[in-house]
């Protein structure tokens, strides 16, 4: 599916966010947006060729980042600051879906462990980090990508991903709760399959498992990642001003299918 330009207003003007996993997928898609809605935004990737190119493209800067790592999120985070003189919006969206982290039968403790240093430990470092700088200013969002696995089960597993986004979505519920009279949203975005190099590479090598898996999108595709883009957009502008803690789900209607459209 392609598209359609969309007339972007300059909501973001201003602003300064921070997009970790920023070099390719749905963080390149919102790199983007918030650019073209006017914010200054600063990629984050362990990939610095991709990171690189990705703020190069917006005119932004870029800061290699290892999300599991806690100096390397510290330094991210604080050097933005130090440079920019302050932080409006943080996507943590950096995220991994390795082939061996599969079916609890057959997912070891190492895949395990990886895919939640990767997936949760990153999310409660980087919120850690941001909110370090936005309590001092009582203003910022936060957006944590989360997944539509994290509130549906699946007999095509992956196990620990999947307990990885449900650990999001209760942290972030927690985080906009607590500073939501700090002038600090914090919510979850849950998108359903998205067309981005993770799920393309996850179902290059299982055809069958990306079959059973579309079947149940009502809308009969999968996403592309600028309309997630736009919805992060969406979250970190005052047009959601009112929102925080919230789970926000971008799915084709899958959340809520119990037979699809033939």
């Amino acid at each position: 599916m392609t598209v359609p330009p969309i007339d972007l207003t300059r909501r973001l003007g201003g602003r300064i966010a921070v997009v970790t996993g920023g070099g390719s997928g749905i963080g390149l898609a919102t790199a983007r947006r918030f650019a073209a809605e006017g914010a200054t935004v600063v990629i984050a990737d362990l990939d610095e060729r991709a990171g690189a190119a990705a703020a190069d493209e917006v005119d932004g800067v870029f800061i290699r980042c290892d999300v599991a790592d806690q100096d390397s999120v510290d330094h991210l985070f604080d050097a933005t600051v130090a440079r920019f003189g302050r932080l409006d919006i943080a996507f943590n969206n950096a995220g991994i879906s390795p082939p061996d982290d599969d079916s609890i039968e057959t997912t070891e403790l190492p895949a395990w462990q990886r895919v939640q240093d990767v997936n949760l430990t990153s999310v409660y470092l980087c919120s850690r980090a941001a909110l370090r700088h936005m309590v001092r200013q009582q203003s910022g969002s936060i957006i944590n990508t989360a997944s539509f696995v994290a509130v549906l089960g699946s007999a095509t597993s992956q196990i620990s991903y999947t307990a990885s986004k449900g650990g999001v979505l209760a942290l972030t519920r927690e985080l906009g709760v607590q500073f939501a009279r700090q002038g600090i949203r914090v919510n979850a975005l849950c998108p359903g399959p998205v067309n981005t190099p993770l799920l393309t590479e996850l179902f290059a090598s299982d055809p069958e498992r990306a079959a059973r898996r579309l079947v149940h999108v009502p809308v009969g595709r999968f996403a592309e990642p600028e309309e997630l883009a736009a919805a992060v957009a969406f979250l970190a502008s005052d047009d959601a001003s009112f929102i925080t803690a919230s789970s926000f789900m971008v799915d084709g209607g899958i959340g809520s299918a119990y037979v699809t459209p033939l």
